[in-house]
């Protein structure tokens, strides 16, 4: 009795589909990106004289390799760094600042538009270490904004909406409210009370 042949598979299209699903994959695929720590350099100012900044008016915070933290040569618990801070951005000291609430030292910083907070950390500092201590400067500013926020907002028909609801609502295409009129309170409060962080590693 005669064998028959096996019948053959065709496999010439095999390399074009494989083909067709991995164009089909790398176009559909999102891959998720790092964000990062979101920071805006500030913009070069084109000045003949140097710019005199008073010690009074730099905080400066230090971590080192161990992840202890040493403020203005001092050493201070994580838990107590934004209030720190706060009293040295809000102490008003020469006077010009009509919504500081400070103690108005003269030792301290004159007023939040010249105080600079100045992070230094060690090259072996650990992420975690790094990421927490700006966490608590960056909210300190932003209890000044939202206190700030709360004050000024009624006087332009926005109460009881604190900074960080304020810029939310310039992003979310789903608020109905004035925009333009809420953008010049944000610009306001940003430039009261400036983000001044400076960063060096060592």
């Amino acid at each position: 009795m005669a064998k028959r042949a096996a019948p053959e598979v065709n496999a010439g299209s095999m390399a074009d589909i494989a083909f067709l699903l991995l164009i089909f994959f790398l176009v559909t695929t999102t891959i998720e990106k790092d964000s990062g720590i979101n920071r805006k350099l500030p913009p070069m100012e084109e000045s003949e004289e140097d710019v005199i900044i008073k010690q009074k008016n730099i905080f400066t915070v230090v971590i080192n390799k161990n992840d202890r933290l040493l403020v203005e040569d001092e050493i201070m618990d994580i838990k107590d760094l934004r209030k720190a801070a706060v009293e040295f951005l809000d102490n008003g000291g020469d006077g010009t600042c009509d919504y500081c609430q400070g103690a108005k030292s003269p030792s301290s910083s004159d007023n939040p538009d010249k105080a600079i907070i100045s992070l230094s950390n060690d090259r072996e500092t650990s992420y975690a270490a790094y990421i927490t201590v700006q966490n608590e400067l960056v909210a300190a500013y932003n209890e000044l904004r939202n206190r700030r926020a709360l004050e000024v907002g009624p006087q332009k028909g926005f109460n009881n909406m604190n900074f960080i609801e304020m810029q939310n609502n310039l992003k979310d295409v789903r608020w109905t409210g004035n925009k333009d009129k809420l953008k010049e309170v944000v610009d306001q409060i940003k430039k009261e009370i400036p983000q001044k962080l400076s960063e060096v590693v060592e």
